[in-house]
């Protein structure tokens, strides 16, 4: 096996095990912890999920041809309150993945290296997929820490 094909299973492997770490939050909470905010200034975890997926969809969608921040993106828009039910978080959530996993199987050593472009900067496919691993732990992350506070909550009475 070559270094880009030794990086392309294991970038599949880094984004599966994030996947899977927010399945298993989610297998743990019930629909109304999805959309609770501790402040006014906070974003529940559906939000998050919302912004993921729409960040996935645009990232993903056509990734060696077309720019990573695609005209149909209403980023703003996923910061509102728009999904209201755990199906519609879930069903969000494994859109944004299957998008991600498909074109991140699909590609070839090949590919590793050439030069696509997001919001308009070219990058090395390698270094936008490191870019992405980033950013989706974070916000694993948080999906991870806002059901924690959750949890904690519900058991200080």
């Amino acid at each position: 096996m070559n270094t880009e094909e030794a990086f392309l299973q294991s970038s599949v492997k880094k984004f599966k095990a994030q996947k899977l770490l927010g399945d298993k939050v989610f297998a743990q909470l019930d629909e109304q912890n999805f959309f609770f905010k501790p402040s006014a200034e906070s974003n529940s975890i559906a939000v998050i999920v919302q912004h993921v997926s729409g960040n996935m969809l645009s990232r993903w969608t056509n990734f060696l041809t077309e720019d990573g921040e695609k005209s149909w993106r209403e980023r703003d828009a996923e910061f509102e309150d728009t999904l209201s039910t755990k199906e519609d978080v879930l069903n969000a959530w494994n859109k944004g993945w299957d998008c991600v996993l498909k074109t991140l199987e699909s590609l070839q050593p090949g590919d590793v290296m050439k030069t696509i472009t997001i919001r308009s900067e070219t990058h090395i496919v390698v270094d936008a997929i490191i870019r992405q691993i980033d950013h989706y732990g974070s916000h694993v992350g948080q999906i991870t820490c806002g059901a924690n506070y959750i949890y904690r909550q519900a058991y200080k009475k």
